[in-house]
């Protein structure tokens, strides 16, 4: 059985329509789980910049929205999308509310934290904005912890893109 990569999963986008992952196959995707309460939600403007710099050479940045640190994305996704577009000019795809830990956490986090656990090995999401590069094969390249910038990121998905 051929190993999993990013494509073999499936989301809901944040106005409910289905998002298959396969149809972005041999681009390079930043995924990230999001919030808009948070200290870091002001990445939202570098995460736009990384989607508005790079697209056209393959770069998709995909939020995906969660409640489950501090309380801090409380909103509905209609609210929750309002919010990105209005204050941070959100155009990248955005997916519906999701869980990234715990028994409920969706299949595509589940994936994501086996591929690449974080510090000392924890496949634990610690907290809202951590990233993941994906390359273009739809392997896990990198994670990065909610403090690293989408800026700090720009080398990685320099190469990632290839070149």
């Amino acid at each position: 059985m051929a190993q999993q990569t990013i494509y073999d999963f499936n989301a809901t986008s944040i106005d409910g329509q289905p998002f298959s992952l396969a149809a972005e196959h041999g681009k390079v995707l930043l995924v990230v789980n999001t919030a808009s309460e948070c200290g870091f939600t002001p990445q939202f403007k570098g995460l736009e910049q990384l989607w508005h710099d790079y697209r056209t050479r393959g770069l998709v940045v995909i939020g995906f929205p969660s409640n489950e640190f501090g309380g801090q994305d409380p909103g509905t996704n209609d609210e929750i999308s309002s919010f990105c577009e209005i204050n941070y000019g959100v155009t990248f795809p955005m997916m519906a509310k999701v869980e990234v830990n715990g028994e409920k956490a969706d299949p595509l986090w589940q994936w994501l934290k086996k591929e690449k656990p974080g510090l000392l090995g924890t496949q634990a999401i610690k907290w809202n904005f951590t990233k993941f590069l994906i390359g273009r094969d739809g392997r896990v390249l990198r994670r990065y912890a909610p403090n690293d910038t989408p800026e700090s990121l720009r080398a990685d998905i320099e190469a990632a893109l290839g070149g």
